[in-house]
């Protein structure tokens, strides 16, 4: 049986949206890096380099916490940076398109579907997620009293979790931004990110929660656990949840969030 000839109008109208596509993530990095890179940065940095100035330095300086406390620090503090400016760069943008500058609007005219739309937005949430995660390495180097020590680094689990991470807080944020009205989102943040920092294993290893095992089942609810044992799993030899289990829970926590925030999104872009 010969395969089915895709026809003209479909093959220009996917080379349409793929360009479209592109055209709007070189617009967004265009507008990040003209006039958005320091305001960008010191939204995304302050939180974790004060965590890692406190706990990682001072802490350790006065002897409230152990010297090598701040190896173990880390590893989490680059996935909430990961995690939680994805989040935020998804969900704030959308609240604001939507309730009051209405860009959204003008993106849909694109020919571009409102779903592939949503995609769009993940993707530059999680770039800029990635490079503030990155840029935590080497203030990280100049913060803490031993440096960064990347000797028995995994470099292709360090990779992965670099590009999967972002995504998994990119369809959180997706969700949030489309399912809180304006007026309540400031409340849905001090709800929502509280929790999600304090219960994700950024601050110690999941596995020395054996003593209070009911938290420890708690905390694998949040998929910034997954990121942050996987982050210290990748970077350091302190031992963490497995590699597999950790891929599940950013896989399903991704699966599961992007698709309801997808279907949000849609459902508000064609009301």
């Amino acid at each position: 049986m010969s395969a089915p000839v895709v026809q003209a109008p479909q093959l220009g109208q996917r080379r349409a949206q793929i360009t479209a596509f592109k055209a709007m993530c070189g617009r967004d990095c265009w507008v990040i890096l003209r006039h958005d890179l320091a305001g960008f940065l010191a939204q995304s940095l302050l939180q974790p380099l004060f965590f890692l100035f406190i706990f990682g330095r001072v802490l350790p300086e006065i002897g409230a916490a152990q010297g090598s406390y701040g190896a173990q620090l880390l590893p989490g503090i680059i996935a909430l940076t990961l995690f939680l400016t994805s989040l935020q760069n998804t969900a704030l943008p959308l609240v604001i398109d939507f309730s009051f500058t209405k860009e959204i609007e003008d993106r849909l005219l694109a020919p571009l579907s409102a779903w592939a739309l949503a995609v769009q937005k993940m993707v530059m949430a999680s770039l800029r997620g990635i490079v503030a995660g990155l840029a935590i390495i080497p203030l990280a180097a100049l913060i803490l009293p031993g440096g960064v020590d990347f000797a028995d680094v995994s470099w292709l689990g360090f990779v992965v979790l670099l590009l999967v991470g972002p995504l998994a807080g990119a369809s959180v944020g997706l969700l949030l931004g489309t399912a809180v009205e304006p007026q309540k989102i400031s409340t849905m943040f001090a709800v929502t990110l509280t929790p999600l920092l304090f219960t994700g294993a950024t601050f110690y290893p999941w596995q020395a929660l054996d003593t209070l095992r009911w938290f420890q089942v708690l905390t694998l609810l949040n998929p910034l656990t997954y990121l942050s044992e996987g982050m210290r799993g990748a970077l350091t030899t302190i031992p963490a949840l497995g590699a597999g289990w950790v891929a599940l829970g950013l896989v399903v926590a991704t699966a599961i969030f992007g698709t309801l925030g997808v279907r949000g999104f849609t459902r508000r872009a064609t009301d």
